[in-house]
């Protein structure tokens, strides 16, 4: 089963520029970034060649020799047995976070051959150029980074006919409500996806056996190989820290108050103990971190409080296998779902936002009477973006951001249709693939 991902079309359009540098592709480990770098060699070239440099660590010494393509090239073609030729083979670097020679070597394919395309993938490549004494070209690469898979990917596979209504509706009658048969259809779909979660192989399955069973032993084996993978990348001495704070990052975000507190992880924690922490945690992707702002002026960046932040999952699916929540609880919103007050919503509006916008995104509070869930920035606008569980949907918080700040136009998704009043905007939360482009409507 193939699951089509949009960084599909974006690769081609890459492929496409004039402009074209070598591409490097980011992302957190199991996302699937090898498979779809393969699949993009097989559909929009003649053939691929790939190198794996974790696997196939006999590579690295080819490029600690020379870093002239030509050579490279001439290398690669005898190992692999493979005819490269300019435009027609892409060239596929995987794990390159694990050769810092074949890393600067970009530069060189870019200044001295052009129109080979070469593409890279690297899970843990944030934390590879954060370093020191790593090398990096600079200037002469671009860049994409792959998520796991999004509601409206997954809506594809799942329901066709589903996916088809939906992109028509937001295609047409974007401020109009969903015909109930739709929205309760939908509503449904997403809770699948929530119990889910993003990760290929865990989506797969489901789709394929349709047995929550098996989507909690996929996700919670994912859970293991992250944590077995620090022990590979990290320093012996920052291991124990790590998984304290990996093994217990759930704690912070069951809380009312969902702000990260070092003293959840340990008794009398600081932040000094466990700050490379967490900042190794982000790097690879495996958490999305949001800063706390409490005054708004443009750009947002310069508004963070960087002593204050909340910590999330990179996918709900995980997250949900982090807090041993069976399915049922979801699917039936029975009152144990009811009392984690929606992190798992949180999670996944904070996931397709961040695909959309970037990792620029912040929640706002004053001090203790209100907080919004996330801020972002769209252009020249600001916009309040409240996430909420269930059908209720009051919020003080809300009503003092906008009576404080009367934003252009403030966002809420819930499980209600589609509803307008003035600048207010609610929206199911199956359409948050779609953010920027409701935004865009008020621009």
């Amino acid at each position: 089963m193939v699951i089509e991902r949009d960084v599909l079309i974006e690769l081609n359009r890459w492929k496409s520029s004039p402009y074209r540098k070598p591409l490097v592709l980011q992302g957190a480990r199991q996302v699937g970034k090898s498979y779809i770098l393969k699949q993009f060699g097989a559909l929009s070239f003649e053939n691929y060649c790939y190198v794996n440099f974790d696997s196939e660590k006999e590579h690295k010494s080819q490029f600690g020799i020379t870093k002239d393509p030509a050579r490279i090239v001439s290398y690669l073609t005898a190992v692999k047995g493979i005819d490269i030729k300019p435009e027609k083979t892409l060239i596929i670097f995987d794990e390159i976070q694990e050769c810092n020679d074949a890393l600067n070597s970009l530069k060189y394919f870019r200044e001295l051959m052009p129109k080979q395309a070469v593409v890279c993938a690297g899970s843990l490549l944030g934390v590879a150029l954060n370093r020191q004494g790593a090398s990096f070209p600079v200037g002469q690469v671009d860049f994409l980074t792959l998520f796991p898979v999004s509601f409206h990917e997954f809506l594809a596979k799942y329901n066709d006919h589903l996916s088809q209504f939906l992109e028509n509706f937001v295609l047409v009658d974007k401020l109009q409500k969903v015909p109930e048969i739709f929205h309760n259809q939908l509503i449904d779909a997403y809770k699948v996806y929530l119990c889910c979660g993003g990760m290929p192989e865990t989506i797969v399955r489901y789709l394929e056996n349709r047995d929550w069973n098996e989507v909690d032993m996929i996700n919670n084996q994912i859970l293991t190989a992250y944590s077995l993978d620090f022990a590979k990348h990290i320093d012996s001495k920052d291991i124990p820290r790590l998984h304290l704070l990996w093994d217990n990052i759930q704690d912070n975000l069951a809380k009312e108050d969902r702000r990260f507190r070092y003293s959840l992880i340990e008794k009398g924690g600081r932040a000094r103990a466990y700050e490379n922490s967490v900042e190794w945690l982000a790097l690879s992707g495996l958490i999305h971190r949001v800063f706390e702002i409490q005054t708004l002026r443009l750009p947002l960046s310069s508004c963070k409080n960087r002593n204050a932040f909340k910590l999330y999952l990179n996918d709900s699916g995980l997250l949900r296998a982090k807090f041993h929540l069976a399915p049922t609880t979801i699917m039936q919103g029975d009152r144990l779902f009811s009392e984690f007050k929606g992190i798992l919503t949180e999670n996944f509006v904070l996931q397709s936002l961040v695909r959309q916008f970037g990792s620029d995104i912040y929640y706002w509070s004053s001090g203790n009477q209100a907080e919004i869930e996330f801020i972002v920035q769209s252009g020249n606008m600001i916009v309040p973006v409240e996430a909420k569980s269930a059908f209720s949907i009051k919020s003080k918080s809300l009503s003092e951001y906008r009576k404080k700040y009367q934003p252009r136009l403030s966002l809420r998704f819930s499980l209600k249709n589609v509803e307008r009043n003035d600048d207010l905007l609610n929206l199911p939360l199956y359409l948050a693939d779609y953010t920027k482009e409701f935004i865009s409507l008020y621009s």
